[in-house]
């Protein structure tokens, strides 16, 4: 193989590919990226075995072929050619990187032991705004899970829903969060539970714009492709959480508050919280407001805000850092939360409509 193209182009399509490369693991080639040449088109495909990424590029190619090189190691190394014109050419099992008056190279390793990676992805497919996949990727994985004690809760639940929306799901057995959008078209019935690590990649890709985008589906596989990048991943098989039986119906108590006011006593109070092995706030929510407090051995945060509460007084204790996540997540001005008293989990949801919902568990204290 033998191609020439600019070390900026070359450098980009790589730092696409190389985040799906394997860091732990047995089989080095799965922390090698596959180029391949033909034409006037090189080809980059990366999978650690449950992602894959693929990016396309035009160069000269005086030469086609496949090779397999160390993932890290080549990107790190183009990254710092960006200003240059750069040839790549193999010389047995080694790769010649030629630029200006220089040369370097790299040991390749067998291009024919890099595993297939299935691109024919087309059974299902939902098609949405790109801002609001982002949205709603943004809005819900960081409540997935992150141990391995039960693999599904580390992916969102991700479904099309009859009143033309498509819902997103993700809880960690402490906190959950819904997020719904509007779909533009859907063909079959999507319902997958989704690694919330490939969501997230997905969710670097993608622009906030208006531009359309589709997620493909078929049998365990999701397939992305954007402006020339390509990510298959792999989705999760078994049972999610019936997240219906978990969401009150009804609430006690129901406060609409300031969601920036509300956010910035509760980071105030996370000062002091985060010295806590909870991280505790409490509520202390009453006709006239709201008491935010936080005390710890380093110190006290007492903060009143107004608030509008229908139904009974409430106290109660949640985790600063669940608190601070979920309406980190809104864009909203207010929010209602809703109470079932100091030992059931509380609700946010906005003032109007059911476009999100977050559900935290509140922390047993001895008080």
């Amino acid at each position: 193989m033998k191609i020439i193209c600019e070390g900026i182009e070359l450098s980009d399509a790589i730092m696409k590919v190389v985040k799906a490369c394997s860091t732990k693991t047995t089989n080095p080639i799965l922390e090698c990226i596959k180029i391949s040449a033909e034409n006037d088109t090189v080809e980059l495909l990366a999978t650690d075995g449950e992602i894959a990424m693929q990016k396309k590029m035009r160069a000269e190619v005086l030469e086609g072929g496949a090779i397999c090189v160390p993932g890290k190691y080549f990107a790190d190394f183009i990254k710092r050619l960006e200003n240059c014109q750069v040839t790549l050419a193999t010389e047995g099992d080694r790769l010649d990187i030629s630029y200006g008056e220089s040369e370097s190279s790299l040991q390749l390793l067998n291009a024919e032991d890099f595993p297939s990676i299935d691109m024919a992805v087309n059974e299902s497919r939902v098609e949405l705004l790109s801002k609001d996949l982002k949205e709603l990727i943004a809005k819900t994985t960081f409540c997935c899970a992150q141990d391995d004690s039960r693999p599904v809760l580390k992916g969102c639940l991700v479904q099309t829903e009859e009143d033309g929306r498509i819902s997103f799901t993700a809880l960690d057995g402490y906190r959950m969060a819904v997020c719904r959008k509007n779909i533009l078209s859907v063909s079959g019935n999507i319902r997958i539970i989704c690694p919330g690590r490939i969501l997230n990649e997905i969710g670097r890709m993608l622009g906030a714009d208006e531009e359309p985008i589709t997620l493909y589906v078929q049998k365990n596989l999701l397939l992305v492709s954007v402006n020339d990048t390509v990510l298959t991943g792999r989705l999760y098989e078994g049972d999610f959480v019936n997240v219906k039986n978990i969401v009150p119906r009804e609430f006690t108590s129901e406060i609409v508050a300031d969601k920036a006011v509300l956010d910035e006593s509760v980071e105030r109070a996370a000062v002091m919280a985060r010295t806590d092995k909870n991280s505790v706030v409490t509520f202390d929510i009453r006709e006239d407001g709201m008491n935010i407090t936080a005390l710890t051995a380093i110190g006290r945060v007492d903060e009143s805000l107004k608030v509008s509460l229908e139904g009974k007084d409430v106290k109660i204790a949640l985790n600063c850092k669940y608190v601070s996540d979920c309406l980190g997540a809104v864009s909203d001005e207010k929010v209602r939360i809703g109470f079932n008293g100091a030992v059931a989990p509380c609700v946010v949801t906005p003032v109007e409509g059911d476009s999100y919902l977050y559900l935290i568990l509140p922390v047993r204290t001895t008080a």
